[in-house]
Parts: structure tokens; sequence; C-alpha cells
């Protein structure tokens, strides 16, 4: 008895502490474990246990969430959701259109010598759109198990709105208690992601050393500078333009609530229970943020198209090859939809830059060296690119619920805005 009280007790202090805090104190003790005991590979099972969790339990979130949300949902989807679309789509084309025009002004290079053989990768946009016409027509289950978010989202569409004309109230019910409990496991897993960082961090610092973080520097601070420009310029100038007002106490807010946490977690998909819970603080319609939230984490990718086009720009640069001004639009365009069906879990955007390759005709041997280089700086990039997807689907949804607001003059939050 007194074990299990002191258990509990260990348990309460620990949650007693801010999760920004436990992770960087894990952070610390990984970069710290890897200088003092860097042979304890048992080390970094924390790590593969903390992603392996995420990755288990996103798919089946996303399904369940939208299902719910539809099924149960009323007339909520109305001018409010194709303004929260419009923001997905169009600042992920201008995110890809910086990269374009950051690589050009500041090409970058890589040491094409790397040995990665991390799966295979689109050749095409045709392939990339026949494999997601593909996905839509799959099997739902083996999509779950595959984590084919496109086809996940196609499949919960079609399910919500059929339970929504069929279902009892005692089965939107359950399956709005399904949901919870889903939402609830992930934040089971946040809550231990001081320990999966400590062994991520293990394992990369034991893996490259320090070098990690300068062997690639300029490459990553080209990556981080694209990204920080669309989150601090591009994305609030959307909101200004909108609610015709100082966006950057919104903006601030969605990057320390959901940013900040999606940075560690590096999934956008798994961050969808703290983006929800970010919008009910805001006092948002529930039947709108619990469809444009997790739609968001599959299709909102401004992060993942800087990564395409940067990466892809950096070995054309490499090989030297010339970059035209209309292969420039096209690379915009094409990594904008790259992106979109990019996987909402760490590292879901890699395996797409061969396909982007393409467009100049680099081999897809080539192009895959490029995606182990993502793989070596992906520590750094995958956090900030997630940080920023995940940020500004909550962003996006409150800015297109308070303009609804201000047309039928209710008063927007004072907890954000002031007044």
């Amino acid at each position: 008895m007194a074990f299990i009280q002191s258990f509990h007790g260990i348990i309460r202090a620990y949650n007693s502490v801010s999760l920004i805090v436990r992770i960087v104190i894990g952070i610390i003790a990984g970069t710290a474990l890897a200088f003092l005991t860097p042979g304890a590979s048992w080390i970094g099972i924390f790590g593969e246990f903390f992603v392996g969790a995420l990755k288990a339990i996103a798919p089946f979130l996303v399904f369940v969430l939208v299902t719910s949300a539809l099924c149960q949902g009323g007339g909520a989807l109305d001018k409010r959701f194709g303004t929260v679309i419009f923001f997905y789509l169009a600042t992920t084309v201008i995110a890809s259109a910086t990269a374009v025009l950051a690589s050009t002004l500041f090409p970058q290079t890589l040491a094409l010598n790397v040995t990665a053989a991390h799966g295979a990768a689109p050749s095409g946009i045709a392939e990339v759109m026949h494999s997601l016409l593909r996905d839509m027509i799959a099997n739902p289950l083996i999509l779950l198990i595959n984590g084919k978010y496109i086809g996940i989202l196609f499949w919960a569409v079609v399910f919500g709105f059929a339970l929504k004309c069929t279902a009892s109230e005692a089965t939107k019910t359950v399956l709005r208690n399904v949901s919870d409990a889903a939402s609830q496991a992930v934040r089971w897993i946040i809550n231990c992601a001081p320990f999966g960082i400590m062994g991520l961090v293990f394992d990369s610092v034991s893996s490259y050393g320090v070098e990690i973080f300068t062997t690639y520097g300029k490459l990553v601070l080209q990556l981080v500078g694209c990204m920080l420009f669309v989150a601090l310029i591009v994305n609030p100038l959307f909101v200004a333009v909108t609610l015709r007002r100082n966006p950057y106490p919104l903006v601030w807010r969605c990057i320390r609530e959901s940013g900040v946490t999606a940075f560690f977690t590096r999934s956008s998909a798994a961050n969808i229970p703290v983006n929800m819970a970010l919008c009910e603080k805001l006092g948002l319609d529930k039947e709108m943020y619990s469809v444009s939230i997790p739609l968001g984490a599959t299709i909102n990718m401004n992060g993942a198209a800087v990564t395409i086009a940067v990466m892809t720009l950096a070995c054309v640069h490499t090989l030297g090859l010339p970059v035209s001004l209309p292969t420039a639009l096209i690379l915009s365009v094409l990594s904008a939809l790259a992106a979109c069906g990019a996987s909402g879990v760490a590292g879901g955007s890699l395996l797409l830059i061969p396909m982007s390759c393409s467009l100049f005709g680099i081999s897809n041997d080539v192009a895959m060296q490029v995606v182990g280089v993502g793989f070596i700086i992906g520590v750094i990039q995958d956090s900030v690119e997630t940080a920023l997807n995940s940020s500004a689907d909550a962003l996006f949804t409150a800015t297109a619920e308070f303009y609804q607001w201000e047309k039928e003059g209710k008063p927007l939050p004072a907890s954000v805005f002031g007044g």
C-alpha cells in the first residue's frame, strides 16, 4: 500500500511540472547520456516506443475524429470551412514559392555520398495522383494499418455522412466516446514525451555526434528560415487581411500552445487533440474545428512544401543543373501538391523529394541519397516543419471563425486580442 501511494506521489509530482520543462530536461538528459554512455543502446528504445506509439494511434485518431464529427454535426460546415480550406491551400503554395526563391538566391549543395534506402518513392506527379486515387478505394483497414492519410480521410468522410443518415443516437454516443478515448490515449502518450525525446536525442547524438548540428548547418538554416518566414510573416499577413487587426497575439498563442508541443512530438496527426483543446479554449464551434483540425493535419503542409522544394533544389545545385523560371514555378506548384499528400507523422515529407527531383531528370538513386540527408537533419527540420504545420491548423481555424464573428457583430475573445 505504501508503495502504491509513493508511486502515485511520483506521478503527481511528474505531472505538476510543465510539459515543456520536462521535455527540455529530456533533451539535456539524452544529450548527456549520448556522451557519457554512447554504447547504452537500450536508451534509444524509449524513442522507438514513443514514435511507434504515435504512428500507431494517429491514423485511427484521424479516422474516428472526422467520422464522429461528421456523424453528429449539424450545418456548421458553411463558408467558414471554405475559408479554412483556402487558407490551407494558398499558404502551402506560397510556402513552396518562398522556398524556391530562397534556394535560388542562396543556393545550397549536398555531399551526395550517403547510403540511404528508406523504401520506394514516387517518380512523378502522375504516380502521386494515381496513388492518392488508389488509396481512396483501398480497403479502409489496410489504409489504417499503413497510415495512408488521404485515403483515411476519404473513408472517414464516407462513413461519417453514412452514419449521420442511418445511426441511432445511442450509436452516435458510442462513436463520440470512442473519439474521446482516442484523444485521451494520445494525451497519455504525449505526457510520456520527455522519455521519448530523451531516447530520440540519444540516438541522434550517438550516431552523428555534434556534427548533426554543423555538417548541414547552412541547409538547416535555410529550411528553418523559410519556415519561420511563413510562420511569422505569411500566415500573420493572411490573418491581418482577414480580421483587419494585429494578428500576432493569435499567432503567438497558437505557436505557444500548439507549435511547441508539435515541435517535440513531430506529428501533426498526433497533435490533433492539442489543437482541439486550444480551439475549445478560444471558444470556437466544435462542429467546425472537429473537422477542420483533422483535415489540416492531412493537407495543411506548409513546412512539408518548404522541405520538398529546398531539398530538391539543393540536389539540383549540387549536380549543376540549370533552373529556369518556368521550371521554378512548376516546382512550386508540384511541391505544394506533393506536400498535401505527405504523411502526418514524423518524416512524412521526405519520401516525396524524389518525385520533385524527377522534374529535373534526376535519377531515383541520387534522389534517395537526398532523402538520406533529410533523415540526418530531421531532428531539427522535421520538428520545425511539424510545429509550423500544426500551429497553422489552429491559427486558420480560429481566423475563419473570428471572421464570421465579426460579420455577426460578436466580439472577439479579450484573452487573445485584448479589450
